[in-house]
This record gives C-alpha cells, sequence and structure tokens, in this order.
C-alpha cells in the first residue's frame, strides 16, 4: 500500500539534498547535475541505506520515485530535441562531422571491445548482442546540455572553438540516440511479444517529420493570433508530447526517444516567440523538481557497497575506455582542422558526459542490459568524466586565452580588421633610439595592418617648476624631448606602420610602465634591458616580450650588427625563431638557425618554404636572437645574443608555412625584402 504521507516526506528529503549538494556542486566549479547524483548515491545503499534509506527509500516507495522521474525524464528529453539547434551545423558541417565521428567512432568500438571481455561476468545468452552495442553507445556518448552549461559560465560559446564544439556535440547527440534506439530495439525484439512492434519504429519516425511536423506548424499563426501561449496550445503541445513518448515505450524502443524525437520536429521558422514561452514553462516544473528527483532516483540505484577488488578492475577499465577513447578520438579528428591546443580542448570538452550518459544508464537498467553492478560502475565513470572537464580544460584553454579570442570575435562581429599592434617603450633620451624605432617598424612586419605605440615616461623634475627663469629651461626640455619623438615616429611611418606617440611626466616612471604596457593591450612588446619597471612589464604582459640587450645604459644608443639573423633555436619555444624570421624576411637577411639537429630540422623545412635559411655556425656579424629563459641578461650579452624573446602566454605552437605566407602576403602589399634593412641602417 503506497504510504502518501511517507512519499511527500520523500520528495521533501530529495529536494533538499538536490538543491543543497547541487549548490555545493556549482561552488566548486562543477555542474549541479554531479551534486545531484551524488545526493542519491548518499541517500541510497552505499551510505545512508543501512541506517534510514530503507525506511525511507524502500522497495514500495521506488516505483512512484521512479513514475515522477520519468515524467521529468520525458520533460527533459522534449525540451534537449526541441534545443537541438541545426543553426549550429551550418558553415561548420564538414568539420563538425569529422570532429563527431572520431569521437563516437573509436569509443564504440572500444566500448565494443571491452564489453566482450566482461561481457561472461555481467550477461549471458540473448542479451550478449545487446549489452556489447549498448556499452559501445555508452561509451560514445557526449551531454549536449552540460556541455552547454560548460561553455556558457567560461563565455566560450561566443568564440569559434565554443561554436564548433556545440556542433560537434549535437552530431554526436543524434549518432548516439540513434545508437542507442537500435540497442534497445535489438533487446525488445528479444522479447516474444515485442517482435513486430519494434519493426514500427521506422514508420513512425517517417509518420512524425513527414506528417506530425506540419500539422505541428499551425502552432504559429494559432500562437500569433492568440498573442500568447494559451492553455488550449500548451495542452495540444504536452498531449502530443505524451502520446509520442507513450507510442514508442509501446514499441519497445523507450519513451525518451519519444519525447525527443515530438522536440526535434516542433517548429522552428517563426517560432521563436512560441519555443521559448513553451521551453519558460516546461522548463520550471522540469529543472526545479522533477530532473533533479530523476537524478537523485539515478543515484538511489547506486550500491558502491557492493563492490570488490575484481569491479575496481573493471572500473579501471572502463574509465580508460571511456576517457582515453573519447579524448583521442575527438582529438585525432580534431587536429586535421584544428591546431593542438583547441583539438584538446575539443576533446575535453566532449568528453563530459552528464545527464546524457545517466539517461542512456537508467535505460541500460530498466531493460536489463545492465546489471547493478556494472550500472554502479558506470554511473561513478559518468560523474568523474563530468567532473574532471571544467579543471582539465582551464588547464588546457586559460580564461585570459578566452578572453582574448572572445575580444577578436566581437571585434569580427563588428566588422573591425584589429591592427597588429607593437608597444616600444622608449628611453631617454629619445633622439638617441633611431635603432629601437626601426626594430619597432620591422617586427611590425608581422601583422597585415599595424601600428607601432612609442611609450616614453619622463620623470618629474628634482624641483618644482616655478615662475621665473626655470620655467623656460623645462618647458624647452620638454618641447625637445617631443620634437625628439615625433622624429623617431617618422623613422616608424617611413617603413608603413601607422605611428602613436604616449608621453608623460611620471612621479614613478617604475610603477606606471607596465599599468601603460597593459592598458595598451599590444600584441608584442619591444624594450630595452634596464627599463624602470622590466620585470613587472615582462611578467604582466601575455603578448611576446623582446628584450633589446644593449652594453651601457638604456640610453646610449643601440649596437645591432648589420649580419645575418641568427636565432639559438629551442623546440619548446618558438618564439625567438618567429621573431627572427620576422627580421630577417622584412630585412631580406639570410636566417641562422643554430642549436643542434632540431634547429637543422627547422632550417630545412624553411628552406622548403623558400627561406633563405642555414644551420652553419653563428658568425660574430650575426644579430643573434634567443629565447628569454628569465635569467640574468648580463649572462646573455656575455654570449653575444642582442635580442631576447619570452614567449606569449598559452602560446600555440607555430605553423611555419602560415607564417612565411602572411610575412610575403604583408611585404609584397607595402614592404619588399631588397629595401635597405631597418636594423642595419645608418642613425638618423
Amino acid at each position: 500500500m503506497l504510504h502518501v504521507d511517507l512519499l511527500l516526506l520523500d520528495l521533501v528529503i530529495v529536494l533538499i539534498a538536490a538543491r543543497l549538494l547541487g549548490a555545493a556542486a556549482k561552488r566548486l566549479g562543477q555542474p549541479a547535475v554531479v551534486g545531484e547524483i551524488v545526493a542519491g548515491i548518499l541517500l541510497g545503499p552505499t551510505l545512508l541505506g543501512p541506517i534510514i534509506g530503507e525506511r525511507l527509500f524502500g522497495a514500495e516507495m521506488r516505483p512512484p520515485l521512479q513514475a515522477l522521474a520519468d515524467v521529468g525524464l520525458v520533460l527533459f528529453m522534449f525540451v534537449v530535441g526541441m534545443e537541438l539547434d541545426q543553426k549550429l551545423v551550418r558553415g561548420k558541417g564538414k568539420i563538425a562531422v569529422t570532429v563527431a565521428l572520431g569521437s563516437t567512432l573509436v569509443p564504440f568500438a572500444l566500448g565494443c571491445a571491452l564489453a566482450l571481455g566482461i561481457a561472461g561476468d555481467h550477461v549471458g545468452g540473448a542479451k550478449t548482442l545487446p549489452f556489447v552495442l549498448f556499452m559501445g553507445a555508452a561509451m560514445a556518448a557526449t551531454a549536449f546540455p552540460v556541455l552547454a552549461r560548460v561553455l556558457t559560465d567560461r563565455g566560450m560559446q561566443r568564440i569559434t572553438l565554443g561554436g564548433l564544439s556545440l556542433a560537434s556535440a549535437a552530431v554526436i547527440d543524434v549518432l548516439a540516440w540513434t545508437a542507442l534506439a537500435v540497442v534497445i530495439g535489438i533487446a525488445g525484439a528479444g522479447e516474444g511479444e515485442g517482435q513486430w512492434k519494434v519493426m514500427l519504429a521506422v514508420p513512425y519516425g517517417l509518420l512524425m517529420f513527414l506528417v506530425v511536423r506540419p500539422l505541428l506548424a499551425r502552432l504559429v499563426p494559432a500562437y500569433e493570433k492568440a498573442g500568447r501561449l494559451t492553455p488550449g496550445l500548451l495542452s495540444l503541445v504536452l498531449i502530443g508530447l505524451i502520446v509520442s513518448s507513450w507510442a514508442t515505450e509501446w514499441m519497445h524502443v523507450h519513451f525518451i526517444f519519444g519525447a525527443f524525437v515530438f522536440g526535434a520536429v516542433m517548429p522552428r521558422e517563426g517560432a521563436e516567440r512560441l519555443n521559448h514561452e513553451i521551453l519558460e514553462r516546461l522548463e520550471q516544473l522540469a529543472v526545479l523538481l522533477l530532473l533533479p528527483m530523476f537524478f537523485v532516483v539515478a543515484g538511489l540505484n547506486v550500491n558502491l557497497r557492493a563492490l570488490d577488488l575484481s569491479s575496481l578492475g573493471t572500473l579501471a577499465a572502463i574509465l580508460a575506455v571511456a576517457i582515453g577513447g573519447k579524448l583521442l578520438g575527438s582529438y585525432a579528428a580534431a587536429r586535421t582542422q584544428l591546431p593542438g591546443r583547441q583539438a584538446w580542448a575539443i576533446a575535453t570538452l566532449l568528453n563530459t558526459r552528464g545527464l546524457t550518459e545517466i539517461v542512456i544508464l537508467s535505460v541500460g537498467l530498466q531493460k536489463g542490459v545492465l546489471d547493478d553492478e556494472l550500472y554502479s560502475l558506470m554511473v561513478v565513470m559518468a560523474l568523474l568524466t563530468t567532473a574532471m572537464t571544467g579543471p582539465l580544460l582551464r588547464r588546457i584553454y586559460p580564461d585570459r586565452r578566452v578572453a582574448r579570442d572572445i575580444a577578436e570575435a566581437e571585434r569580427a562581429a563588428l566588422g573591425v580588421t584589429a591592427a597588429y599592434r607593437v608597444l616600444v617603450v622608449v628611453p631617454g633620451p629619445p633622439g638617441e633610439q633611431a635603432r629601437l624605432a626601426e626594430l619597432a617598424a620591422a617586427l611590425a612586419g608581422a601583422g597585415s595592418s599595424s601600428e607601432v605605440i612609442l611609450a616614453h615616461l619622463r620623470p618629474y623634475p628634482d624641483e618644482r617648476l616655478e615662475l621665473g627663469a626655470g620655467l623656460s629651461s623645462e618647458l624647452a626640455e620638454l618641447a625637445e624631448t617631443l620634437q625628439e619623438l615625433e622624429s623617431l615616429a617618422g623613422v616608424v611611418r617611413a617603413h608603413g606602420p601607422e605611428v602613436r606617440v604616449v608621453s608623460r611626466f611620471s612621479a614613478a616612471v617604475g610603477t606606471e610602465l607596465p599599468e601603460l604596457v597593459a592598458g595598451a593591450a599590444p600584441d608584442l612588446v619591444v624594450l630595452p634591458s634596464g627599463t624602470p619597471g622590466y620585470a613587472g612589464i615582462r611578467d604582466a604582459t601575455v603578448c611576446p616580450v623582446v628584450t633589446v640587450l644593449s652594453p651601457g645604459s638604456p640610453g646610449l644608443p643601440l649596437g645591432l650588427p648589420a649580419g645575418p639573423v641568427a636565432v639559438r633555436h629551442d623546440p619548446g619555444d618558438e618564439a625567438a625563431a618567429r621573431v627572427a624570421l620576422t627580421l630577417a624576411l622584412t630585412g631580406g637577411r639570410p636566417l641562422i638557425v643554430a642549436g643542434g639537429s632540431r634547429a637543422a630540422a627547422l632550417a630545412r623545412r624553411l628552406v622548403k618554404l623558400g627561406v633563405a635559411a642555414t644551420s652553419e655556425a653563428v658568425p660574430e656579424t650575426a644579430l643573434v636572437v634567443a629565447p628569454d629563459t628569465g635569467g640574468d641578461t648580463g649572462g646573455d650579452t656575455a654570449r653575444g645574443v642582442h635580442l631576447l624573446v619570452r614567449a606569449e602566454q598559452d602560446a600555440d605552437p607555430v605553423d611555419w608555412a602560415a607564417a612565411v605566407s602572411a610575412l610575403r602576403a604583408t611585404l609584397s602589399r607595402g614592404r619588399e625584402p631588397a629595401e635597405p634593412d631597418p636594423v642595419a641602417a645608418p642613425q638618423g
């Protein structure tokens, strides 16, 4: 007999536990679903079961709780179907499908192989084939809703990487639900009365898309005529949803597919306001009450107490297949079109399983494809793969990288072409820094449209300016400084880039310079060693930093050689080689890549790209560029190094073919390599 008072008490406990642990998960940077599933595990036989679990969540209470959870699942799958946006794949179709296939086929194949190895311990007879295929489908799943939430929390849905991840996950969603429908259909066909019903799944799908979809399109004019979502319109949608869910359950294909397909055939064109109101009404009930109920009930079915040492071995194998297959399959597919960092970021995002995996596992448990032990192990896998996504993604794609991509996306949306910005810290006296300006002009050749900022902060005079004879001398000195800076600007303009001069008095040059550099948001910083605030600029700047090593104080003229450009190449830090390549091509100088076998390999690669590069010994007349390792610059000066390059933070590996092509395109538009080398030119 159903005890209504106990059912209501269970609802209160479940909702409180789900909200508390869901909120705790969010505070830890995890999706709320992780906390809700953990709440169910804690309330179940794993922890509280022997104490209070059997009284509160005993055998007689599980069916009504499961029924409420199933209603929540119907609403959730309907929402997933409605939010399946075909526009996500437009313009990204080829790469999205490529990534989705790699992310699906590799873990699917590995999951099937693992299932064959453990089938004898968990299933037998006619259940073997459905079990093997089910494990493959479960390993291949990606939680589209959780992935979308992770992207939204970090603002990544606004950048190309986020859009591509969503497009790939949308394709994976379709593949996963299709595969699961086939698996459940095979399992249902094994039941005597269900064999002929499963065959109706294909006509059902055709009926939904060819007949029901055009009929549902009539909801749009009815909604526009009423001006709002009336109870009658919402009732029609709910009746259709429930009938569709009942039909697929009756066919032994499972009700989630009926709910998903009904959401997928809802009208899209001109139905934005209608769909928004439907989602607003249903999501409040589903998200706040019924969906947490589903995840807690899913956790109640997990019993970690029953696991033994052999189960831990199975869990290790499941984790290896699930994580390894998903990451490697996704990365290998994405790497054919994207740089390594972006490929790993997409692979990490597609490894999250969360809601989708729990739904799939619950279906497998209900259909008898999974036993209780394997269900518990797979839920643990779903929790771990979901929980690892956020921290791992921040490691691979840090927040500052996301902020940079968002800024680029916003400029692209406005149709603004961002200039390649080189900021030069000009020491005093500016009149002696023509070589520094010419170096900046040469490095600005890295951008198709470029801008050089000449930044000069002048300390306040030791004594206060007063009316009288001292005022005219101070004003004359200030005017002379501005004139010298304008002369430097003319040197830069002669080579093509636009120039801005930033000059002012400062009470603390070493403190204000790092702030000035950060506020300018440059793509490259050039400054002499010994500049006030040098350590602060170097450590706080995200972009590459080129340090000019000059003998003596920063105010002395720079002695940069006029010979070939040489780079002491470090395969783990390609920024110095990238700067050396820029100077060589813009100056029409040969490039020497020094540093062993890998340096020789880079030289040969550049030769194939048409660059005059060798790996011979570095002559004394060479302009030597080296990676900035953060040590004492005095040692680098003693080794004959003229420029130190600190790489961009979170830099991608250099695509040398693209780099050479971009530089040559820039030169062809404005600067020719045959012109006199700006770095080697005599001082003006």
